[in-house]
């Protein structure tokens, strides 16, 4: 049974008594400072670890030499086109951009607030600097590239774009889900996308030798970070002239369902 949403200071707390669904929604509604701080120094760490072909890079290799009889090439199609496909979906930011529209539009018209809208651009500004300012500074090469990692000016492939927009995206729209007391199903469908699509994005890649094991990481670790900073922002004077106070007035209070 789920007992229903309760408020404590900014953000609901949505308590689940049965399946382990509570975990990525209160993961994805606000991401623990100690989680932001451990992503932080992943993403620290592997970046002066690929510029100082340090042994991590080599560990990218190690793994891309493993994962090679089991790549999928041109050769297979309909396995290749599955992979591609489950990329696209779970982090391809055209597609996610579709449902995040439809949510979005659906919450600003319904609770009467400019906020869901806001965050999202912002979410996106913040993702589109961040992630590219990475690939082209430091210009990694992708697996599929003669000679294997290089730090190039044609490389792109570090961090994970797919990644990061996948983790980033899919926990604004659970927080989105949460916050403003979507049915709980809805809440559950974001969260699973949340920590599913990531995963399953990041192994069909490495399939597909469109990415090395840390450009993922760090992808990752992006992604969460942005979604921290997204709830910082919107703590202060940018959330309330956006409309908070009166989207938690207009939000459904309570929910529940069956086990």
């Amino acid at each position: 049974m789920v007992e229903g949403n309760r408020s404590h200071g900014r953000y609901p707390e949505l308590v689940i008594v049965g399946p382990r669904t509570d975990r990525p929604l209160g993961l994805a509604v606000r991401p623990s400072l100690v989680l932001v701080l451990v992503s932080f120094a992943v993403a620290t760490w592997l970046t002066v670890d690929l510029i100082l072909d340090g042994p991590m890079s080599r560990f990218d290799e190690f793994v891309a030499d493993r994962i090679g009889p089991w790549q999928v090439g041109d050769d297979n199609p309909l396995v290749y086109g599955i992979c591609w496909t489950i990329t696209q979906i779970g982090g391809q930011r055209a597609l996610i951009l579709i449902v995040m529209a439809v949510l979005v539009g659906y919450l600003c018209w319904t609770r009467r607030t400019l906020q869901p809208l806001a965050r999202t651009l912002v979410a996106l500004l913040l993702l589109t600097i961040t992630v590219y300012a990475f690939k082209y500074g430091l210009g990694r090469t992708a697996p599929e590239f003669p000679g294997g990692s290089f730090l190039h000016r044609d490389g792109q492939s570090y961090p994970s774009g797919h990644t990061a927009n996948a983790v980033l995206m899919w926990g604004i729209a659970t927080w989105l889900a949460v916050y403003y007391g979507l049915p709980v199903r809805v809440q559950r469908l974001f969260a699973t996308l949340f920590v599913v699509s990531p995963i399953a994005s990041g192994v069909t890649m490495l399939l597909l030798n469109f990415h090395w094991v840390t450009d993922l990481l760090t992808g990752a670790a992006v992604g969460l970070i942005l979604l921290w900073v997204i709830h910082v922002v919107f703590d202060g004077p940018l959330g309330r002239w956006t409309g908070i106070p009166e989207a938690r007035a207009d939000r459904i209070p309570t929910s529940s369902v069956s086990a």
